[in-house]
């Protein structure tokens, strides 16, 4: 249940995105069409911070202490470019268009998800 909840707030982040940011698109004939491509790439988008984003964590562990975690900034926009050419790959129609559109976007995702994780309780909270 809990996972379905955070695949959904991630759509809901990447929507925002898409919204807020010229260069990142979802496209389809219909909201319902819309909201299933970004669930499906919320999905994608979680798969690939979940195995490739700790690899890259640990490769790069001088960069984030030398940059005091300023690249990971750097990180979560490839992360998210990454996810927009599986998804094309995958045949979805999520498209990021560059690095920069990537950049602001994963700040938006980082931003707007954080918030909404804000209103879910955590599973230890008893209240």
């Amino acid at each position: 249940m809990r996972i379905l909840l955070k695949v959904g707030i991630t759509a809901v982040a990447l929507w925002v995105a898409t919204a807020l940011i010229n260069g990142i698109s979802v496209e389809g004939d219909s909201n319902g069409r819309r909201a299933l491509t970004l669930v499906a790439v919320a999905v994608i988008f979680g798969l690939v911070n979940a195995i490739i984003k700790p690899i890259i964590k640990t490769l790069g562990c001088a960069f984030y202490v030398i940059t005091l975690g300023l690249i990971g900034l750097v990180v979560n926009a490839l992360l998210l470019w990454l996810t927009s050419e599986l998804a094309g790959e995958l045949e979805l129609p999520f498209h990021v268009s560059g690095f920069w559109p990537a950049f602001w976007g994963a700040i938006v995702v980082g931003i707007v998800g954080w918030l909404l994780h804000l209103f879910v309780p955590d599973k230890d909270d008893k209240d």
